[in-house]
C-alpha cells in the first residue's frame, strides 16, 4: 500500500507524494536525489502530477516497432533522410511528428566493415523516445562490463557472430547522449514499402547484438 516515505528521503526534503505500487522504493543515495529533486519541481510548479502522468503514459506507448524501426525504415528508403538523419537525428525524428526526447541522439551507421554495438556503462541510459523501455539484459551489470571487455564474444552470445575482418566499435550512451544503431539493409528488399521494411527491424538491431531480420 502507498505510504510516507520521510524516513527515506534526504535530510530537508520530506517526501510528500507517496509512490504508486507499481514502482519500486528509491534505495540509493541517487535515487533518493532524484526523488528529493522531483519534490521540489512539484512544489514550485515546474510540472504537475498530471503533467507526469500524461508523459509517463506517452513514453509507455512507445515501442521499438511504432517509433525506432520506422525511422530505420525510411532511412533505407530515402537517400536524403538518410543523410539528415546521420547529421541532425533530432531534426530528421522530429520531421516525422515523433517526439525526439530531451537528449542529443547520435545514429551509427552499420557497414560492411563496421559493426556498432551500444552500452550504458553507467547505468541504462537508452533511446526510450525510439525505443521505449530497455531490455533487462542492457541493464544488467553483465552486459554493461563485458561487452566493453569482448564486444565479439557477447554479440556471438546473441547469435551475433562477426567476422575478422568487420571492426566492431562499442558506444557508451550517457544521459545527455543516446545512440541508435542504423543496421545494415537485407538483401532482397528493393521494392519493399516502409511498412514491410519495417518489420525487418528489431530492437536488439536498433541497440546493435543483432542484424536486420531476413526476409521470408
Amino acid at each position: 500500500m502507498p505510504h510516507d516515505h520521510d524516513h527515506l528521503t534526504p535530510p530537508g526534503v520530506p517526501h510528500k507524494h507517496p509512490f504508486q505500487e507499481d514502482h519500486p522504493e528509491p534505495e540509493t543515495y541517487h535515487q533518493l536525489l532524484g526523488v528529493a529533486l522531483h519534490e521540489v519541481l512539484l512544489d514550485k510548479g515546474v510540472y504537475t502530477m498530471d503533467e507526469m502522468r500524461v508523459r509517463l503514459e506517452r513514453i509507455e506507448g512507445i515501442t521499438p516497432e511504432t517509433h525506432g524501426a520506422r525511422v530505420v525504415a525510411r532511412a533505407w528508403m530515402d537517400d536524403h533522410f538518410r543523410a539528415t538523419l546521420m547529421d541532425n537525428a533530432f531534426a530528421a525524428i522530429k520531421g516525422m511528428d515523433m517526439d525526439p526526447g530531451y537528449a542529443e541522439i547520435t545514429v551509427l551507421e552499420n557497414t560492411p566493415s563496421i559493426h556498432n554495438v551500444v552500452v550504458c556503462t553507467l547505468c541504462s541510459c537508452y533511446p526510450r523516445s525510439l525505443l521505449g523501455r530497455p531490455p533487462a539484459w542492457y541493464k544488467s551489470k553483465s552486459y554493461r562490463a563485458r561487452v566493453v571487455r569482448e564486444p565479439r564474444a557477447v554479440l556471438a552470445e546473441f547469435g551475433t557472430p562477426i567476422p575478422d575482418n568487420q571492426e566492431v566499435r562499442v558506444h557508451d550512451s550517457t544521459a545527455e547522449l543516446r545512440y541508435l544503431v542504423l543496421p545494415m539493409r537485407p538483401d532482397g528488399t528493393d521494392g519493399w514499402n516502409e511498412q514491410q521494411l519495417a518489420e525487418l527491424v528489431s530492437r536488439d538491431s536498433m541497440i546493435g547484438v543483432a542484424r536486420a531480420r531476413q526476409p521470408v
